[in-house]
């Protein structure tokens, strides 16, 4: 195997982490637990399945710690096709992964009531229940700052995909415009209340999953080929 396939595997490893870790964190486990309209209910299913918040706080977490790796090994498969973009994609990525951090202290925030109710002596249940989910509220909210810089990042990735030549060009110029969907949702839900009841998001961010899944498969799967960068 030669080192470009090494370190193309790698990637995918590292890629194929920060995809599993993020169905789960970010999509799974919201979808058994919280509900946006019904803070009561959100409460009560954060208390009966504590171990799976708990989880899916870890799977967050690791996802971005996959995440703080993968640019960096990426860097290294892609820095040959252009240095200075290479640098911006490792910068662009990287910027999210403290920011992430920092937004999970509102899960945890919100575990604490969860475990500590009785510490709100002087807050009814309905204001317990409704600082949960205003913290988890808070959560997702960081995460629509923090998927700015998810897309931003495909953009430069996307370029090196394409100009590469050893990996698929139609990859490259599906995780371009997986970056126009990024940032197209996150104006849309900024500018236009209502905007996430119109059903359209998941179609506009479709683009940035099948490009990122595909290169993930590709570069576990396939590697990088023996040809001659395109300049």
């Amino acid at each position: 195997m030669t080192e470009k396939n090494r370190t193309s595997r790698i990637a995918g490893l590292l890629y194929l982490g920060v995809v599993l870790t993020g169905i789960f964190s970010l999509m799974y486990v919201p979808s058994k637990l919280i509900n946006y309209d019904n803070a009561a209910l959100t409460f009560q299913n954060i208390r009966s399945s504590e171990i799976l918040f708990r989880f899916g706080i870890a799977g967050g977490l690791l996802c971005y710690i996959f995440f703080l790796f993968l640019p960096v090994v990426l860097y290294r498969l892609l820095k040959p096709v252009n240095e200075n973009m290479a640098k911006i994609m490792v910068l662009l990525a990287v910027i999210s992964v403290p920011m992430y951090f920092i937004n999970a202290q509102n899960q945890l925030t919100a575990l604490s009531i969860v475990n500590n109710p009785d510490a709100f002596t002087a807050s009814t249940a309905e204001q317990i229940q409704s600082q949960v989910l205003f913290y988890i509220s808070q959560y997702n909210d960081g995460m629509r700052l923090i998927h700015i810089f998810s897309g931003l990042w495909l953009l430069p990735f996307g370029y090196l995909v394409f100009r590469s030549g050893f990996l698929p060009k139609w990859l490259g110029i599906i995780l371009m415009i997986g970056c126009v969907g990024y940032l197209f949702n996150f104006f849309a839900r900024l500018l236009m209340p209502g905007y996430s009841e119109l059903g359209i998001s998941s179609y506009i961010s479709l683009p940035a999953s099948i490009g990122e899944i595909g290169i993930c498969l590709w570069l576990l799967i396939i590697g990088a080929k023996n040809k001659t960068i395109t300049q």
